[in-house]
């Protein structure tokens, strides 16, 4: 695999180090586990749901955490020494634990989480604050620099 030198970006361009910092992070090999499975949905203009499948886990083996635009999901199984011996014939549930971590945009937050029927659905809103919304300026008539 061919690498991409990102550095000229660097001394390049100023006040987006952010997005050149991004660019290198996702040109990193380093892969995400397939597990568990999720789903990311559009659900209007500004409006996101994630939805993980987490069979055999509950909401108080769960963890969600939003800090500096990055959504951790953590799934933590109790001890397995703690459960009941139990002989399995074939074990297709993966009960393992897991850390998920998604990438959120700006001004993204996270509203509400749910877990129902092995689902857990977590509900995202972009917010842009007034004052980053594009306004209006109106054009007066006449002359403002006129004396009177």
């Amino acid at each position: 695999m061919r690498t991409v030198d990102l550095s000229p970006l660097y001394r390049s361009f100023i006040g987006f180090d952010h997005l050149a910092s991004l660019m290198d992070a996702a040109a990193r090999t380093d892969k995400q586990p397939s597990y568990p499975p999720y789903n990311i949905e559009a659900l209007g203009k500004d409006q996101y749901r994630i939805t993980m499948a987490v069979a055999g886990f509950s909401d108080n083996e769960l963890t969600i955490e939003s800090e500096n635009n990055t959504l951790k999901v953590t799934g933590t199984k109790a001890d397995k020494e703690s459960q009941e011996e139990r002989k399995f014939i074939h074990q297709g549930i993966a009960e393992r634990n897991f850390e998920r971590k998604f990438q959120l945009g700006d001004h993204v937050k996270v509203l509400a989480a749910s877990l129902e029927n092995g689902l857990l659905v977590i509900d995202l809103e972009r917010e842009i604050p007034e004052a980053l919304k594009p306004r209006k300026i109106e054009i007066g008539k006449g002359n403002l620099l006129e004396s009177k």
